[in-house]
């Protein structure tokens, strides 16, 4: 394990973190919020100096090739101790009931997850808000992708940092270079995210809050500034072009670079985002069904259900409707979709359609194979044969990933909450969709969860956002010989 090198690249994301405190600390001061300006202010400049001495001690060994586990540590480190310096203005800023609390909050806005302990978030000052939906659209595309925009190229050791951090079955290269495709990746979530910012603006929407929801649309985050979330603005139209937007940052961002450069087979070839859509209309269409003797109205019912099943397909978690009171097959239907989420390669959570096409088709070759013992079927996506070796991966994800569902909601229900609670807020929280049923549906919140299940809940949030390898490598004693 080469500690330089973990070092230094950490260094870098901190200092990167430093720079970036420095927006709200300027929405601060436009909006004459004297005190929360100060406080983004110095703690930007302390994390500048802190990094400085990291980014010196792995400056000689950048160029060194990187191990994959060492990519692993880099990132989950990165991430923690992103959302560590990140809560600190929560903190500070006393709108939070102690550290456990801010901490929660940061790594939910990171982990692009959206849910909260805030039981009116109305009383922040911009700038706190400013930030909380800022962390969803650095997190949104990944914070080392970001980094590997701006940094020059690392050689192997860019491989394993997009590899580590990057969601989906498997990460690819748009063009030779990864700081090259990292640019490109961010390019489009730019360009994406002011097209939603300027479309809010035509609804009547005010700028800042085109703002902040253009991020946190992004970033499929879901952190709003209004207590009843986009149900607040009674605009039929933002929250269409807002339920579009969510899943078109559901989709994997290649599809919109093969678009740019015209390349229609590779679009519309793409298995996950035919299954995508399927999976949206087939949804939409049974709730509607579901719900309308309650709503009492079909247009209603698919205004309704068209939102939620965006918001938790690509497990952004903004609301419209407390789904809570919808029938139980619609809640069923939702719950499954927290568990597929959006496509790699996008911004979204959850386990990722791709996966679980090659689940099912792995199922399927099972089966046939009980009844043809002798034939021989291989398992293929978009025409190319899935390797053994990614359809092993993909089971062992399965199981790991249901595993800490049960072991996470086991520990979380000795809270005392109801089972409907306590199983969706730990699948909200590894899924990365915000809220969940129950006192966490999407008129509630985590507030009343004790400071451990909190921490538990962080962990699952960091834990589904990177795939979950980076955190168990990160705590894995093997990781940590004394070669470090």
């Amino acid at each position: 394990m080469n500690g330089k090198l973990i070092t230094g690249l950490v260094g870098r994301v901190l200092r990167t973190e430093g720079i970036l405190l420095f927006l709200p600390g300027i929405v601060g001061l436009i909006y004459q919020e004297w005190r929360s300006a100060l406080i983004f202010g110095v703690l930007a400049v302390c994390l500048i100096l802190l990094s400085i001495p990291l980014v010196r001690i792995g400056a000689k060994n950048e160029r060194k090739r990187m191990q994959m586990k060492e990519g692993f540590v880099i990132v989950a480190m990165s991430w923690i101790l992103a959302s560590f310096f990140g809560c600190l203005p929560f903190f500070f800023s006393g709108s939070f009931d102690g550290l456990i609390d801010s901490f929660f909050e940061a790594v939910s806005g990171f982990t692009t997850t959206g849910s909260t302990i805030l039981r009116n978030v109305e009383t922040l000052d911009k700038s706190m808000l400013f930030w909380r939906s800022f962390t969803h659209w650095i997190g949104g595309m990944g914070i080392l992708v970001f980094i590997l925009g701006l940094m020059p190229n690392l050689g192997g050791s860019s491989v394993q940092l997009m590899k580590a951090e990057s969601p989906g079955v498997a990460p690819g290269k748009l063009v030779p270079r990864l700081s090259e495709s990292s640019r490109i990746l961010y390019g489009i979530y730019m360009v994406l995210t002011v097209v939603l910012i300027l479309l809010l603006l035509l609804t009547g929407m005010p700028l800042f809050d085109s703002i902040v929801h253009a991020m946190g649309t992004a970033g499929t985050g879901g952190f709003s500034i209004k207590n009843a979330s986009i149900g607040a603005y009674h605009s039929v139209s933002a929250e269409v072009i807002i339920a579009v937007f969510m899943l078109l940052f559901g989709v994997n961002f290649n599809i919109y670079y093969y678009l740019l450069k015209k390349q229609w087979d590779d679009v519309k070839g793409n298995g996950e985002l035919k299954v995508y859509g399927a999976i949206v209309l087939i949804s939409v269409i049974l709730i509607v069904v579901d719900i309308m003797p309650q709503v009492g109205s079909f247009w209603e019912s698919v205004r309704l259900a068209f939102f939620n099943v965006s918001t938790i397909i690509t497990t952004t978690g903004y609301g419209t409707a407390d789904f809570n009171l919808w029938p139980t097959f619609s809640k069923l239907i939702l719950v499954g979709l927290m568990l597929v989420g959006a496509c790699g390669g996008s911004t979204g959570g959850g386990m990722k359609v791709g996966r679980i096409i090659i689940l099912c088709r792995a199922a399927g070759r099972e089966a046939s194979q009980i009844v043809h013992p002798n034939m021989v079927r291989s398992i293929k996506t978009d025409g190319r044969v899935i390797e053994d070796k990614t359809v092993r991966e993909v089971l062992v994800f399965f199981f790991i990933y249901m595993l800490i569902i049960v072991g996470a909601a086991l520990l979380v229900s000795l809270d005392g909450f109801d089972a409907e609670s306590s199983v969706t807020a730990v699948i909200a929280a590894i899924s990365n969709i915000g809220p969940g049923l129950g006192v966490v549906g999407p008129a509630g919140n985590f507030a009343d969860f004790s400071g451990i299940s909190k921490l538990i809940l962080s962990f699952c949030m960091l834990a589904g956002r990177l795939e979950l390898f980076p955190m168990l490598v990160l705590m894995s004693p093997s990781s940590w010989k004394k070669d470090f």
